[in-house]
């Protein structure tokens, strides 16, 4: 169970404050209430594990497929009927990521303990996400704690599906620019100062394209370990904001409005809103609770911001249709499929329906997407061999000119 913090005053008006386990606020209000205490306010501890160390940053994460043979293992043992806490301990040992095992071990300490499942990988969150959290604890609750696994599974292997083909789309692209850059260096660094030496003997009269090239290649070699500890401070500062509240609210924004991919990153986030969302109304998690935990599986801010913002429109009483058109997110259709579910009550299908829509809007968008960006990288590789006949060989001509006169 999630721990809570609450303030509260006694019945001489005397303040109280302490910490609680809790399934929701409303759980741990009616605790103190029965106690005799008057809740001032209630807001849940953010548990952070073990804290941050140095050698976690040399530690192998957990992967994606690892969770999805994580989850695949449960779903297998638990049908199987084996006991949690065995079943915890089988995969730890077999586990062949430090990180993993280290998780597991803790968790098994902690079940040992008397914990809950869902708060023992609670108390891991560099390994286990909130939505695998949510799901197990329905899982517990209802006592389908092998559908629950079932469940995530089949959620993390589209996610991975959905990754593997956004980097298989997105590697031509970057081996391109990753190639400009590097011809780039080696242009400014080695190949144009020769040529600058020669036409500085002959004296010639340079145009304005081979003074910039001369200019630029004569920064790069004189200012070049200025610009690697500026791109190294750069790199460092970019990280740590973005990883800000604000930096990641901005830079998650500027994501969906960028040229020719934008579209394809929201199309992707809507159908993990849509898939997971399908998967809390599934198992039975309550509509507020369920919109708060697919707000961090789009993991992006600026999109989770707006579920956010849905989840206190239906809290005012507002209807799950009108808080997702004043959203923005979707379109026409998916707004369409959203009421008929709402009204015939099949809300999941639809919204299934709604994430399998947006899935192969973004199978066609990522086939697509090469096609779309060649043209763009042709025309950048064409400006810079333009600019660079244009400001070794304009010289070169002239120089020729003037010895045959």
């Amino acid at each position: 169970m999630p721990m809570f913090r609450y303030k509260s005053r006694d019945h001489q008006g005397k303040l109280v404050e302490g910490k609680m386990e809790g399934n929701q606020p409303n759980h741990v209000a009616d605790i103190l209430m029965s106690r005799g205490l008057i809740p001032v306010d209630i807001s849940e501890v953010k548990d952070t594990g073990d804290g941050f160390t140095f050698a976690q940053l040399f530690e192998k994460p957990v992967t994606l497929d690892e969770l999805v043979i994580f989850s695949r293992q449960m779903f297998s043992l638990m049908q199987a009927g084996i006991p949690v806490m065995r079943a915890m301990a089988g995969l730890r040992d077999s586990a062949n990521n430090p990180v993993m095992k280290k998780a597991l071990a803790k968790v098994l300490s902690d079940l040992e303990s008397g914990r809950t499942l869902s708060t023992s990988l609670a108390k891991q969150p560099r390994v286990f996400s909130q939505i695998v959290i949510s799901l197990v604890h329905v899982g517990e609750n209802t006592g389908q704690l092998d559908e629950a696994f079932l469940q995530l599974a089949t959620y993390l292997e589209r996610e991975q599906e959905t990754r593997k083909q956004i980097k298989a789309a997105m590697r031509y692209p970057m081996f391109v620019i990753m190639a400009l850059i590097g011809a780039m260096v080696i242009l400014n660094i080695w190949v144009i100062p020769v040529f600058a030496d020669m036409f500085t003997k002959f004296g010639v009269e340079l145009p304005w394209t081979t003074k910039t090239l001369l200019a630029t290649s004569s920064f790069f070699v004189n200012y070049w370990p200025i610009m690697l500890v500026v791109s190294i401070g750069l790199v460092f500062w970019v990280k740590h904001w973005m990883a800000s509240e604000s930096g990641r609210l901005i830079w998650d924004k500027k994501k969906l409005g960028m040229p020719v991919v934008g579209s394809v990153i929201e199309r992707a986030l809507l159908a993990r809103f849509g898939r997971s969302f399908s998967m809390m109304i599934a198992a039975g998690v309550p509509l507020l609770q369920g919109l708060k935990l697919v707000a961090d599986a789009v993991d992006n801010a600026y999109m989770g911001s707006k579920v956010i913002t849905m989840s206190v429109g239906i809290r005012s009483g507002e209807s799950l249709l009108r808080v997702s058109t004043n959203s923005g997110l979707f379109n026409p259709l998916v707004l369409q499929m959203i009421a008929v579910g709402e009204e015939t009550g099949r809300l999941e299908q639809l919204l299934t329906s709604m994430a399998e829509y947006y899935e192969r809007e973004v199978d066609f968008d990522l086939k697509s997407l090469t096609a779309k960006i060649e043209p763009i990288l042709i025309s950048i590789v064409a400006g810079m061999v333009l600019i660079l006949a244009l400001g070794i060989f304009t010289p070169m001509w002239d120089m020729m000119s003037a010895m045959k006169k």
